[in-house]
């Protein structure tokens, strides 16, 4: 067990991760109950989903598996994407929060979240309007904690400022991504972390499946019938030159990638949970059986020298890209100034 930041809350080193609960991994509820309860058994006593998961149905699934077992769980979902049709139905407006978190609420069979979390930076909304609802949930017994997932540096430091200014509550923790392959949090998300007393859950240790060696140089990429395409960063030759030289090293240590790479996730101290996220039974056993390792400062040493410290190596599809990449015209000039220039 380990100190979800200055919580007081004592979560396990693995995070059982539900995004493939449900129609987009496992459709099967039963199996998916059972998954839950498996990883209980096993220790595990930290689970996180979202409120987009399956649009609901994920939700549902962890709120069936949890009866009976509450009081066991330290149950993290998150808000902020979008959830049907309309302008108000998403984001993180007090508005969208208050409604967000009663219905989560309602699907997970609970009076109350251990962790609630804003999924995603919303550029468009004040942090103050987000941190007040959010405090006022909090004073109300509807939530234990407040987090973030896939907020920038700077805009952590900023959410610290507005709660400490303002008497409100402070997030945290936060959810970035970290893997073997995507190390850009070691050069300031975690070092931030660590000066705020910040919890820290990591997504995809295992890079979106990059890591489990199924996808490998020069071979056949595998169907993926559950997404129905390949993602991008699954064919990103930079990344599989770096996966081969990983499971050659794997491999002579003893160990399989998916256990050198989730050991790797658990080993730097400010990280305090790895979040799995298995499709199958057998998945999820196999996972398990890898929670015992950890990895020696020569083969830490090995990995700096495959992948150095604070890089990544290009992005994963899904990861969160702001408005000052992905809009233009917040990264040039309207055409007419620069005529005129």
């Amino acid at each position: 067990m380990r100190k979800l930041g200055q919580t007081g809350i004592e979560v396990s080193a693995y995070c059982l991760g539900t995004m493939v609960f449900g129609k987009m991994g496992n459709p099967n509820h039963d199996d998916c109950v059972r998954m839950i309860h498996r990883a209980l058994e096993e220790g595990v006593n930290f689970v996180d989903t979202a409120d987009v998961y399956g649009y609901s149905e994920t939700e549902e699934i962890v709120g069936k598996a949890l009866k009976g077992h509450r009081d066991e769980v330290v149950l993290a979902t998150k808000f902020n994407g979008p959830m049907g049709e309309g302008p108000n139905r998403g984001g993180s407006s007090r508005r969208w929060v208050v409604q967000a978190v009663e219905g989560s609420l309602k699907r997970l069979r609970t009076d109350y979240i251990d962790l609630y979390q804003i999924h995603h930076p919303d550029p468009y909304t004040d942090i103050e309007e987000t941190l007040s609802a959010l405090t006022d949930l909090v004073r109300a017994g509807k939530i234990r904690a407040i987090g973030s997932s896939n907020l920038p540096a700077s805009e952590i430091v900023e959410a610290q400022w507005v709660s400490q200014r303002r008497g409100l509550h402070r997030l945290r923790t936060e959810q970035p991504t970290y893997s073997l392959l995507n190390r850009g949090i070691e050069r300031e998300i975690l070092p931030v972390c660590h000066r705020y007393g910040l919890g820290v859950l990591v997504w995809s240790p295992l890079a979106m499946g990059l890591l489990t060696g199924r996808y490998r140089k020069n071979a056949p990429r595998p169907d993926n019938a559950r997404m129905g395409w390949v993602p991008r960063h699954l064919t990103d030759e930079r990344k599989l030159d770096a996966v081969e030289q990983l499971l050659t090293l794997a491999e002579e240590a003893g160990h399989s990638l998916t256990h050198l790479a989730m050991a790797f996730a658990t080993s730097h101290p400010d990280v305090t949970s790895a979040i799995i996220g298995p499709r199958t039974m057998d998945q999820l056993g196999d996972l398990l059986v890898g929670a015992t390792l950890t990895l020696g400062d020569d083969i830490l040493d090995k990995i700096d020298a495959i992948v150095p410290p604070g890089t990544d190596i290009g992005p994963l599809d899904v990861s969160y890209t702001p408005p000052s990449l992905t809009h233009t015209d917040l990264r040039r000039r309207p055409s007419h100034e620069r005529a005129a220039a």
